[in-house]
């Protein structure tokens, strides 16, 4: 099957943002591939018999994306962002709910250069980074929305910069800013 163009994808979801429910079905498959491929990625290395499997994970993801109020898409790399924020979410409310020892404890540095290895033992430790994350929103929004797209969604820096509408070089800049900002701040929670 050949690759969509971003100008299709880009050009249903403003005809889905204006109200057309037609367009919403048929950018459902135009996407999903994508949006299966980001999920793998974040939970790339469980164990098999995990209950959050990527297919699970991109349908929550999905009913989130057009359960909620309507989002005002701009284009295909908006559309993953917000489904990588969406992603995020869905998997610190599966940590909350899958926490076993007590809030805190035990809890080590996260690499946020490495995907995620989802498992009730490493629920710490993405609790911990949304934490520094919401921490680092209050101080610049921006450098959340980087580690994000990059961390979560899994874009490349040219692909962030078009999203945000700023330079890639910033981009840069900002990634390096706030991973060196979380890692401090989830090395100060874990004392």
């Amino acid at each position: 099957m050949a690759r969509t163009s971003a100008t299709e994808i880009t050009g249903l979801l403003l005809r889905w943002r204006q109200g057309d429910e037609g367009a919403l079905d048929a950018l459902a498959p135009l996407v999903y591939r994508d949006l299966r491929r980001m999920a793998a990625r974040l939970l790339r290395g469980e164990r098999p018999e995990h209950t959050l499997q990527p297919t699970a994970l991109v349908h929550e993801a999905y009913l989130k994306l057009v359960g909620e109020v309507p989002v005002p898409w701009q284009n295909r790399s908006h559309f993953f962002a917000v489904a990588a924020g969406a992603m995020r979410h869905i998997l610190v409310d599966y940590a909350r709910g899958h926490q076993r020892v007590k809030r805190g404890a035990g809890a080590v540095a996260v690499p946020l250069d490495e995907a995620f290895v989802f498992v009730p033992e490493r629920s710490i430790e993405l609790l911990a980074l949304d934490q520094a994350l919401y921490r680092l929103a209050a101080l610049d929004p921006r450098k959340v929305k980087v580690v994000e797209l990059r961390f979560f969604a899994g874009l490349n820096n040219a692909e962030i910069a078009e999203v945000l509408e700023i330079s890639p070089n910033t981009v840069m800049r900002d990634w390096n800013m706030a991973k060196a900002w979380l890692l401090s701040g989830i090395k100060r929670s874990n004392r």
